[in-house]
């Protein structure tokens, strides 16, 4: 006798078994197919790609629109389908320049253009941002009035250049029983940069270093 296990209501091929004895199995043998053939795995969906810029033709999705044309003129609310319709006649585009504005200010253009000035202008801009580096300057705890003023030029050479400095204090040995010198010499560099420069760090012990950080004013 062979047993046949009903799974059309899953849309798929019948299952025939060929003992005489299975029919203690086929519920179990029933839903495990009904589970495996059901699962079905969602396919991954991206996020839609976000467009830079304002809007542009056909992206500007309200009724109307306060349009300035080409030359500046102000043409007051306007149809947005009337002038997009200027726009391609002039064979330019029509760009969202104020969108917050009710109804949105628009005006017809060179999209591209206007894409080229904005990056343009953006690398300008980032060519005068001065990217300020920390420098460290090292010194001991006893040292002479020749090696302090050779680092003090040094020092104020970084703050002309707008860097900041670390001013750095390295204890060797039983020098640390005597931090208070390295206190000492700190604060003598900070009232000799007082005038150009300013504490960013106040000085502080890290191990066998006592650090301070300056920073042009």
């Amino acid at each position: 006798m062979n047993c046949v296990i009903d799974t059309a209501r899953v849309k798929q091929p019948f299952v025939f078994l060929t003992c005489d004895h299975c029919r203690t199995w086929r519920s179990e043998i029933e839903i495990s197919t009904i589970q495996e053939l059901t699962t079905i795995r969602r396919p991954h969906r991206a996020a839609p790609p976000t467009k830079e810029g304002p809007r542009a033709n056909r992206d500007i999705r309200v009724r109307e629109v306060q349009l300035i044309t080409e030359e500046g003129d102000n043409k007051g609310v306007v149809p947005t389908e009337e002038a997009l319709a200027l726009a391609e006649q002039a064979g330019l585009d029509l760009v969202e320049i104020a969108p917050n504005s009710a109804p949105p200010v628009c005006k017809i253009l060179d999209l591209g253009k206007l894409k080229y000035a904005n990056q343009k202008r953006a690398a300008e801009a980032r060519k005068k941002q001065k990217v300020v580096d920390v420098k460290e300057i090292k010194m001991r705890p006893n040292i002479d009035s020749h090696d302090y003023q050779v680092k003090m030029k040094a020092m104020n050479k970084f703050f002309e250049g707008g860097d900041k400095v670390k001013v750095t204090l390295r204890f060797r040995g039983r020098e640390m029983a005597h931090q208070e010198l390295g206190m000492k010499l700190l604060a003598q560099v900070k009232e000799d940069t007082a005038e150009i420069a300013k504490v960013e760090a106040e000085p502080k012990l890290e191990g066998r270093q006592m650090l301070m950080v300056l920073a042009p004013r």
